[in-house]
């Protein structure tokens, strides 16, 4: 399955806030997320992912286990995605290092997310804040067959615009490549 997700930056966050709470109830969850890699790289060489994340919620804490395959759509970096919900994050976390891959960054995400459908599909629309990163984001997926990417992404551009979200707002820019540079600068 490809997450055919669009991202983009947010310069009003409280106008796109109302108009998600039109849409759906949001649910206010913080992501921690740690991403793992080979000790060469050869994950981030091959524009893959690998990545355990816990959510705190209001009510609960889950955990899952993402792998994202290579970019299958350069202009809003989707990918293949794999995961799994784990029942014990700590011992994922131990199997990834037994099996030799190493922790590459962790960061925290504050955000807000909102499930809705349009254009006859299950969305996935999350406002987010990463601490260490200026500005709000918007992410919005749905999770699609390669042969209907094409069109799942053009019905998420078009709840973007309804959202009030530009072309011009759109960005393809990683939060780890921000938060490393982050980290760097």
């Amino acid at each position: 399955m490809i997450e055919a997700e669009l991202k983009a930056r947010v310069h009003d966050p409280e106008v796109l806030l109302r108009r998600l709470d039109e849409r759906a109830t949001g649910r206010a969850e913080v992501y921690q997320d740690t991403y793992y890699d080979d000790p060469v790289g050869g994950l981030g060489a091959k524009d893959q992912e690998l990545r355990v994340r816990t959510v705190h919620g209001a009510d609960d804490t889950r955990s899952v286990l993402t792998f994202k395959g290579a970019t299958v759509d350069q202009s809003s970096g989707s990918k293949p995605e794999h995961e799994t919900c784990v029942s014990d994050a700590a011992a994922v976390h131990a199997l990834l290092l037994g099996l030799g891959y190493v922790p590459i960054i962790a960061f925290e995400k504050r955000c807000r997310n909102y499930d809705f459908k349009a254009h006859g599909r299950r969305l996935l629309a999350t406002l987010v804040r990463v601490p260490e990163i200026d500005g709000t984001f918007i992410e919005l997926e749905t999770i699609v067959d390669e042969k209907d990417l094409a069109t799942a992404l053009q019905d998420v551009r078009s709840v973007l615009a309804d959202l009030g979200i530009g072309e011009d707002d759109l960005t393809t820019e990683l939060y780890t490549d921000a938060v490393r540079e982050g980290r760097r600068g």
